[in-house]
């Protein structure tokens, strides 16, 4: 059997309809799952849903719109997942937000609280509600899509980077708890990728050239660059991995 074969295989994931979450979902039904596309607006998600079946063949993916502050959304999420597909393998914690750049001292308590809640809480609130059947199954896949900021400190995005390092103690928590019900809990820890999440940061010719010039590999990364590493912690390629956070960064943090 491939190592990295998906079939037969239920996927959310959250922030689904543009940058790493589409990336994510187009290779994970590449490679045989059934997928969830979900973000804020319906008809972005309809879009995803409209090219991954003309792929991959109708009823490979599907749209659900969720908000991830809204834990009611959330509820509807796993619900209409359930309801549609029967069942969820792997839960994909892609979703977050970052209202404020610059240095800590200037951050207000509703920009913070947003951070943090969209980041950490969501992700808590999502994990906790397909846990149950995954223990019961006895398997199970939960990706965090953290970043290095939770690896490094931040003058610009200091409270994205503590919400990130958050989701990093989060996954190893989490696989500790459900690791005896074979229900692994991963981070991947993205560098900088070309996506309009984080547009005001390689929009910015003077930080991007410093960025390019101290990495490795002399460039930022794609999208679809870090579908992979989601595919790899998905399948039984990587079967034995819980409680980690993989880096995909070009080389930045060496």
């Amino acid at each position: 059997m491939n190592l990295f074969n998906l079939e037969g295989q239920v996927a959310i994931i959250t922030g689904s309809s543009r940058g790493i979450g589409r990336a994510i979902a187009e290779r994970m039904a590449e490679h045989g799952a059934r997928v969830v596309i979900s973000s804020r607006k319906v008809d972005a998600c309809a879009e995803v849903v409209a090219a991954i079946n003309a792929k991959h063949g109708a009823g490979r993916a599907m749209a659900v719109a969720a908000n991830i502050s809204s834990k009611e959304d959330l509820e509807h999420l796993v619900a209409e997942t359930n309801r549609q597909f029967g069942r969820i393998d792997v839960l994909v914690c892609n979703a977050a937000s970052n209202p404020y750049y610059g240095p800590q001292a200037g951050i207000a308590d509703a920009q913070f609280r947003k951070i943090l809640d969209n980041n950490i809480v969501a992700n808590h609130w999502l994990i906790t509600m397909v846990a149950p059947q995954m223990t019961a199954q006895k398997s199970g896949s939960i990706i965090i899509v953290s970043s290095i900021g939770g690896l490094r400190g931040s003058p610009v995005i200091g409270a994205y980077c503590i919400s990130k390092a958050a989701d990093m103690q989060l996954a190893r928590n989490l696989a500790v708890e459900y690791g005896p019900h074979n229900v692994r809990v991963n981070c991947i820890a993205p560098g900088l990728i070309k996506t309009d999440f984080a547009r005001a940061l390689w929009e910015d010719e003077a930080m991007l050239t410093e960025r390019t010039r101290t990495t490795p590999l002399r460039r930022i990364g794609e999208p679809d660059e870090i579908a992979g590493t989601a595919v790899f912690l998905a399948s039984r390629a990587g079967s034995f991995v819980t409680g980690q956070s993989i880096v995909v960064d070009g080389g930045v943090t060496i």
